[in-house]
């Protein structure tokens, strides 16, 4: 099944760049990369050539011929395609870190084939990276895919009004409540392409579990392709076996999920993991202005690709249907994975991920879930319900920022209020954002700070 996703606007773009280079549509395993290019080749070429690296036919193409405009004439001779046709026909190679002879040879293409409209996508290529010589860096353009968001999960359910009320700023009190029930299945179930799909098809959560298996599966079977040795192979297994129990949380390397791994043993795996954008390290800043620098020697937070799988390992789907509030789901830790995992699925040109604030002073436990740049401003945001009298992090954050401008983000509807922080009594605009909200924070900042003053 084909859904619409937003980074085809971002495809649309490059295909109609005159100085394009060659794309590397980069995610992790099965968040949808093929079906989008697939679907993408049918609306805007004449002509398709699809090869697969790990299908040993097609691989044979990058062992036999060395220079691009061999193999290119070689595709078009097995395709019974005339030279011609070039500009009208799109190159896409799938799975391309199986060689890093195809990775080189895309700066090839770019220099000897340029009218050639060539995509490559992959899903472990840091790990191939370091093994190519001559790797085409400024050869080739980047575009990185993730699940679905809560907008697309929307569009690929028909929901074209919900999703209509979604695009207005602000949202409209009306909206609230069937956005809320909509968000409520998308937070349980997830984004990843074939669950959805499942969803849709047979519309019960009952129905999933063999497909969240299968996907795992997929993903603990990639864990030896990560790994050196046997060693580096049984730190990795421990940790895709137990790290969902860390959701959200901060953590230490030293002897993760109660092993007796040493620091670096479990910070090497998890940075492979990290490379593979299944499980990732956010890191916090301690900054309270632009720019926000990450502070490495502080705890990172795990983030996971995505919430659906990380809900089923966890076995609290049942549990979630029952919730209004999913703020009360696992320890709290749900929800600020979800909106995090919102903000991912924008960057689409760019890999930037989210950070955390926490306080400069060692002892200091003072924490906030986000912190977004918007022009010179650093925009704390809270991810939780309760009294806005309880956001004492975020109340510090303030009063260090020089701006008014804070957001928590909970199960209610949309408004503005002012209030003042605890400690200096100072006062500042609290925006309150409903959770569906997550992947339209960034326009919300725009709305809030250019409309509203102290």
């Amino acid at each position: 099944m084909y859904f619409k996703r937003h980074i085809i606007s971002n495809l649309e773009s490059w295909k109609n760049n005159f100085s394009r280079k060659p794309l590397l549509l980069r995610g992790a395993r099965q968040v949808g990369k093929t079906t989008l290019i697939n679907e993408f080749a049918k609306n805007n070429f004449r002509h398709f050539i699809s090869l697969n690296l790990e299908r040993p036919v097609h691989l044979d193409y990058f062992k036999k011929y060395k220079d691009a405009k061999t193999l290119v004439d070689a595709l078009f001779l097995a395709h019974n395609l005339p030279s011609d046709l070039k500009p009208n026909t799109l190159l896409f190679i799938d799975e391309i870190q199986e060689s890093p002879e195809a990775i080189a040879l895309l700066r090839y293409f770019y220099e000897d084939v340029p009218e050639l409209p060539v995509i490559a996508a992959g899903s472990l290529l840091e790990h191939v990276m370091n093994r190519v010589k001559n790797f085409p860096v400024g050869r080739v353009e980047y575009l990185y895919m993730h699940p679905l968001n809560f907008a697309e999960y929307l569009d690929a359910k028909g929901q074209t009004m919900a999703l209509q009320q979604l695009q207005n700023i602000p949202v409209q009190p009306f909206a609230h409540e069937t956005l809320m029930g909509q968000f409520h299945d998308y937070a349980i179930i997830g984004g990843m392409p074939e669950v959805v799909s499942t969803f849709l098809k047979k519309g019960n959560i009952a129905d999933l579990p063999p497909v969240y298996e299968s996907i795992w599966a997929t993903y603990k079977d990639d864990v030896e392709k990560y790994a050196t040795n046997q060693a580096d192979a049984r730190v990795l297994k421990h940790i895709a076996s137990t790290a969902h129990l860390y959701i959200d949380q901060r953590i230490k390397f030293e002897n993760f999920g109660q092993s007796n791994y040493r620091s670096r043993e479990v910070g090497e795996a998890m940075r492979s993991l990290d490379d593979a954008k299944i499980i990732q390290l956010i890191y916090p800043t301690t900054d309270v202005r632009p720019p926000l620098k990450p502070d490495l020697k502080k705890s990172p937070r795990l983030q996971f690709l995505d919430t659906g799988l990380v809900n089923h390992e966890l076995k609290i789907q049942a549990e979630m249907l029952a919730l209004k509030d999913f703020n009360l789901a696992y320890k709290g830790a749900i929800i600020p994975a979800l909106i995090t995992q919102e903000l991912l699925s924008l960057q689409t040109t760019s890999y930037q991920k989210p950070q955390f604030w926490t306080r400069e002073k060692a002892q200091s436990s003072a924490e906030v879930d986000l912190v977004v740049a918007y022009s010179d401003k650093a925009i704390p945001i809270e991810i939780k319900s309760g009294k806005e009298g309880t956001l004492k992090s975020l109340h510090q954050f303030i009063e260090q920022a020089g701006h008014p401008y804070a957001v928590r983000m909970y199960a209610g509807e949309f408004r503005v209020e002012k209030h003042l922080t605890t400690q200096q009594k100072q006062p500042y605009l609290l925006m309150n954002l409903p959770y569906y909200l997550g992947t339209k924070i960034p326009e919300y900042l725009e709305y809030f700070v250019k409309n509203y003053r102290l």
